[in-house]
């Protein structure tokens, strides 16, 4: 479905529930979108389900881009993901209570112990489904339902850099310092923002944890 919502956007809806197969299918559309060319094309906002597009309306209106955009989306739907590239990265978390200052509550919380929390949540192969909040900050899923838990009542004033939070079945990596409310379990080193090479992680990317410990975190160019 193809809606207006501004004068100068339109919004792209693939489907009315989160699926696994569509953040590789946003992917190829944002691709093949990008492929035209077109001058009027501005900016591209994947989401879970959706694409918003934004386009000069001094050139041309929601008609217009809707019409030019409908066909690349018929082909989106009808394309396979199982021939769509997805990018891996392996990502270095050091999990701890001092650099997871939720971790403790969190494994309360649970029912579990910490050293359980610290190995189920590197267990589960995620899957990048939105980018947002933050530049770089890659909303992942879905985290094992058995550490699955809601984001704090209070939201910190600043969490830093590299926090490695949980929220309900999401998790995610704290790509600069800001405030945030999700349980932080621990803190990766790897820098995932940077202003000439911008994100490190898309829409469709796999992501894989795995842990490390307190000297290897710091000589990693980790931070405490």
């Amino acid at each position: 479905m193809i809606s207006p919502v501004s004068e100068n956007t339109l919004l792209v809806t693939l489907a009315d529930e989160v699926r696994a197969d569509l953040p590789l299918k946003l992917q190829y559309l944002c691709q093949q979108l990008r492929a035209q060319n077109w001058f009027w094309l501005q900016d591209l906002v994947p989401s879970y389900t959706t694409l918003l597009i934004v386009y000069d309306a001094d050139h041309l209106d929601f008609r217009q881009a809707a019409a030019a955009v409908r066909p690349l989306v018929a082909r989106c739907l009808d394309h396979t993901t199982s021939d769509l590239p997805a990018k891996a990265l392996e990502l270095p978390v050091y999990y701890s209570e001092e650099s997871g200052p939720d971790l403790v509550g969190l494994a309360d919380a649970c029912s579990l112990s910490v050293d359980e929390v610290i190995a189920k949540h590197p267990a589960t192969l995620y899957q990048v489904y939105a980018m947002g909040f933050a530049p770089g900050f890659g909303f992942m899923g879905e985290v094992d339902p058995a550490i699955a838990h809601p984001r704090r009542e209070t939201p910190r004033q600043r969490v830093p850099q590299g926090s490695v939070g949980i929220a309900n079945r999401q998790t995610a990596v704290y790509p600069v310092s800001s405030p945030g409310g999700w349980q932080i379990i621990g803190r990766c080193p790897t820098r995932l923002f940077d202003r000439e090479k911008l994100s490190l992680l898309s829409i469709g990317d796999q992501v894989r944890f795995y842990s490390v410990g307190r000297e290897q975190y710091l000589s990693l160019g980790g931070t405490l």
